[in-house]
């Protein structure tokens, strides 16, 4: 092994340049696998990492639809408490109902915190958060109690030694700290939460309800070790018919699937998230397959120079499993000194990626587990890359090497040209999806949503906001900073509430329908920049019935089957509204998928955020620096919390968005990985024809028909490559489309561009050095000495 050692170090710093190629690209190769697996390694440990993971399970919901089965994972508020009668053998059960906008006070300091949620008791023994002090069994057992998380408690005491001490919530609540959790690991789902509440404050403050049709807070439970599951979930199915008039029905999901696997049809999973893991896990296998390949290609491209290196081993008496293990060696020093440069880069990649992928991950360095992971890594890629070479080099047989007659024989179909064949695939393959992808993300941010994006802005209504929202109102058109204002439930691009249970004259007593759920006050059809199709907006001054009124969009008026919906009613509970207009379907939820039918209520509902249109003639600066005024008059404790309806559109689009971007990174690693090989190997087969292109040249042979001649093998391996990969990247990027209910066509010109831009890539790659060794002077290849 010693004697493999040396030998592999002056192999290696014998032919510098194809040493320098191979470790440059297998670093590049494994720094990118490496980002990828940290990053599919988070998403397989988000909410798999409590003490007892394999025990909590979430409580879902199905429902028949006249097209589908509904799912989703809201629950109603009496669930918890029917579970110790109805279900015994759930061991402990929660439910957390998420709420933010509280002031909070110590002292003289106020501070508006994030988000916070509302939970039972038995929530922090079930998910074993750790606590700085504290004991989870008992706190939030009382409603004056409170749990902060470590920063919050920092920033309002400065320390997190503070059980016992109290803090004001709103001015009407004392409340004492009874615990603070320790900041918890990136991939714990609710590392986002800034306190939690007991459920009993939520009772007291008459937000809690026994209504088993309103499914709006999420459910845990905590099941014994070795449970039936089935039969557990046997009972779940049972209990909404058991308690209300419903065809819903309850069902568990392990904690650890709700994240990956959230794709349903017809109320069975058919994928999710893990979708998207599993093409990034073949995209890292991809990437270091290719950095393999190139190793595998320069390797058995230098055959010639190694050939009697192998003859003259074999005649003093090498066996084969000795020399393969020479090679093998040779290897892996060179994947060694490339994990090492890999490691390296990773590590100052890692801040950009974290950012380009909205995470906050890190590279566990103190942990022995990573380090045998890293070892284990070199030592795959060491093989994978040199497993080939090896059994090529030495299959060499000695009597034709040393008698001089070996020689490079130009089969139509050799290993080499398979692999690069394959490397092109592959980069083509991903060519074909970043083309696609951006092509679709496009598609979908050109659709028409439906609505005014411009001068509008939303902003909860926290503190005395909704109290004083007549005022702030008046005021804000009065002094010219709002053209119009609106009150509505949630913001125009999100949803908050919706129904099956919607009635109306004439509506099939077997029909059930989702409909989304909105509310609204005067104008806000004038506001959000609506498009009436017919009827009119609220209007409150004129008609004071508006309260009861109802505008509602193209979509739930063909849903309603009403030939003139203007002057119809439909029932909410017990709730009468009738419909004095009908807008043009707009996008409130995703922009990838049809318009669901909405309902907007007047304003007898419930309302908390309030929309803001400016007036056109003032710079966005000024009113908001004017609006805010307006605010703190009547909100002083509160901060001025708004958010442009346009910027809150485009974050639909971060996901889909972050998913091109990586898959472009990742295509344009792939290409110059690729082209590190392609640019070794034509360097080498142009080095090693040095005596053929000189007689050529001397016998005439022009600058061009030598680099032709150098450079049209290569374009035709990718063109290969282009044939097999067209009908690969076709399927793929058609099962990746078909998720998005609006979607692009694949269009022949995507793999044009694709196979195009591949083929000049290799043009350019390959001609430097077919030039440089066109235009060498002939008489000095043709020399002997």
């Amino acid at each position: 092994m010693n004697n493999n050692i040396k030998l592999a170090f002056r192999n290696l710093k014998s032919n510098k340049g194809f040493t320098a190629i191979n470790i440059i690209g297998l670093a590049i190769g494994m720094a990118a696998s490496m980002l990828i697996l940290l990053w599919v390694n988070h998403q397989f440990s988000i909410n798999n990492n409590f003490p007892k993971s394999d025990q909590i399970y979430a409580v879902g919901t199905k429902e028949p639809t006249d097209n589908d089965i509904a799912v989703w994972f809201g629950t109603p508020k009496p669930l918890v408490p029917a579970l110790k009668t109805d279900v015994p053998e759930v061991k402990s059960a929660s439910r957390l109902n998420g709420t933010r906008g509280f002031l909070f006070q110590v002292g003289d300091k106020k501070l508006v915190a994030g988000i916070g949620a509302f939970v039972d008791p038995s929530f922090l023994s079930i998910f074993d958060f750790p606590l700085y002090s504290g004991n989870p069994a008992n706190v939030l057992t009382a409603p004056n109690q409170i749990v902060l998380s470590e920063k919050l408690a920092r920033d309002m005491f400065g320390s997190v030694d503070v059980v016992g001490k109290t803090v004001h919530i709103d001015s009407t609540e004392i409340l004492s700290v009874s615990a603070v959790l320790k900041a918890g690991r990136a991939d714990n789902g609710f590392q986002g939460y800034e306190y939690y509440l007991p459920w009993s404050l939520m009772e007291k403050q008459g937000q809690s309800d026994e209504n088993w049709g309103n499914s709006s807070v999420y459910t845990y439970v905590e099941l014994e070790k070795n449970a039936n599951v089935d039969q557990i979930n046997k009972q779940f199915t049972a209990l909404p018919a058991k308690h209300s008039n419903t065809e819903a029905q309850f069902f568990l999901k392990p904690l650890s699937e709700v994240f990956l696997y959230n794709k349903y049809e017809n109320g069975e999973v058919v994928g999710g998230r893990i979708e998207m893991v599993r093409i990034f896990i073949v995209i890292a296998v991809f990437i270091l397959l290719i950095a393999c390949i190139n190793f595998m290609n320069l390797s058995t491209a230098q055959s010639e120079k190694r050939s009697k290196e192998v003859g003259i081993r074999k005649v003093v008496g090498a066996q084969k499993s000795s020399l393969v293990l020479q090679f093998l060696s040779e290897s892996l020093l060179l994947a060694t000194f490339s994990g090492i440069l890999s490691l390296l880069l990773v590590f100052l990649c890692l801040p950009s990626f974290n950012e380009l992928v909205g995470l906050k991950m890190q590279i566990s360095f103190q942990e022995f587990g990573f380090w045998v992971l890293f070892l284990g890594f070199i030592i795959l890629t060491g093989i994978l890359a040199g497993i080939y070479p090896a059994f090529f080099l030495s299959s060499f047989n000695p009597i034709k090497v040393l008698k001089g007659r070996f020689r490079h024989i130009h089969y139509k179909l050799n290993p080499r040209k398979i692999l690069v064949v394959t490397q092109f695939a592959i980069a083509i393959l991903l060519i074909i999806s970043t083309l696609v992808i951006r092509k679709q993300i496009q598609h979908a941010q050109d659709r028409d949503y439906g609505y005014k994006q411009e001068n509008l802005i939303f902003l909860p209504e926290f503190g005395n906001i909704s109290k004083n929202a007549v005022l702030i109102k008046q005021e804000l058109i009065a002094e010219g900073i709002a053209q119009s204002v609106t009150r509505m439930m949630s913001p125009l691009t999100e949803r908050w509430s919706g129904w099956n249970g919607f009635t109306w004259e004439g509506k099939d007593p077997n029909a059930i329908i989702q409909f989304n759920r909105q509310t609204a006050d005067d104008k806000v059809v004038e506001t959000a920049g609506f498009e009436l199709v017919a009827g009119r907006d609220f209007d409150l001054g004129s008609y004071a019935t508006d309260s009861t009124a109802a505008i509602i969009n193209e979509t739930a008026a063909k849903a309603m089957g009403f030939k003139d919906p203007i002057g119809q009613y439909f029932m909410d509970g017990s709730s009468k509204f009738q419909i004095i207009g009908v807008i043009k379907d707009f996008i409130q939820e995703s922009p990838f998928e049809p318009v669901k039918p909405l309902l907007i209520e007047g304003a007898s509902s419930n309302m908390n955020t309030m929309h803001i249109r400016f007036n056109p003639q003032l710079s966005s600066k000024e009113a908001l620096d004017r609006t805010e005024k307006v605010l703190k008059k009547y909100n002083p404790d509160f901060p001025f919390d708004y958010k442009f309806i346009d910027e809150a559109y485009a974050r639909k689009f971060e996901e889909t968005e972050r998913t091109g971007k990586l898959a472009t990174l990742f295509a344009g690693l792939t290409i110059f990985i690729s082209c590190l090989g392609l640019f070794g190997l034509a360097a080498f087969m142009a080095e090693s024809r040095t005596k053929e292109i000189g007689i050529r040249k001397v016998l005439g042979a022009s600058v061009f028909s030598v680099t032709r001649m150098l450079s049209k093998e290569f374009v035709g391996l990718v063109l290969v490559s282009c044939l097999i990969a067209f009908p690969i990247g076709y399927w793929a990027m058609d099962k990746f489309l078909s998720n998005y209910s609006y979607r692009i066509e694949l269009h022949w010109g995507v793999f044009l561009i694709a196979g195009i831009g591949a083929v000049l890539i290799t043009i350019f790659t390959v001609s430097f050095q077919s030039i440089k060794a066109a235009i060498a002077n002939p008489v000095k290849s043709l020399r002997d000495e």
